[in-house]
């Protein structure tokens, strides 16, 4: 939400009184320009009120976040990943023949798109997980070789999930240790 100065401005102090309350529901923005205002208007704040407004005014509502964005994008190459698992399992469905199958079949599939969804969230040990993952599964790459000359359907799905998964990790390396999300 966008705060203007102006329209604050317009204000009286009595109602500028109310955004710097310490039950104040206004943005930590909006609070720190009443109280520049209230200030420019000659109201004097003791230690005790100016500490509180600084409190209000640095209070970080926990869904403020700020998640770097190749998190995201990462999780939509991973979710990508995911849907192209599914295509490759309706082509491949007539392998699904027991229960166990299915199960394992719908697990990972599950667990694609989860790991997508924490890597989203900007979850550090989901990052790593999946990049761990990723480097065992490039084990399968003969797998891959083999599908060109049997199935060259499900190796085209093959290869396209290892290049969104790819993107996905080089997306997630170039992420600074130092920034959470």
């Amino acid at each position: 939400m966008d705060t203007k100065k102006n329209v604050l401005e317009k204000m009286s102090d009595r109602e500028l009184e109310q955004y710097i309350k310490p039950d104040s529901k206004f943005v930590p923005e909006a609070i720190q320009y009443a109280f520049e205002i209230l200030q420019s208007r000659g109201r004097t704040f003791t230690n005790e009120e100016q500490d509180r407004i600084n409190s209000l005014v640095s209070k970080v509502e926990p869904n403020d976040t700020i998640i770097h964005p190749h998190y995201t994008k990462a999780a939509h190459f991973i979710y990508l990943s995911g849907a192209t698992g599914i295509a490759g399992l309706i082509w491949t469905s007539e392998q699904l023949n027991s229960g166990l199958a299915i199960f394992i079949s719908v697990a990972v599939i599950a667990f694609v798109f989860g790991i997508g969804y924490m890597i989203g969230k900007g979850n550090v040990v989901a990052k790593y997980l999946f990049i761990i993952l990723f480097a065992i599964g490039l084990l399968g790459m003969p797998t891959i070789i083999t599908h060109l000359r049997t199935d060259p359907i499900l190796a085209t799905i093959n290869v396209l999930q290892l290049i969104l998964q790819t993107w996905a990790v080089v997306l997630l390396l170039k992420i600074p240790k130092n920034i959470k999300g």
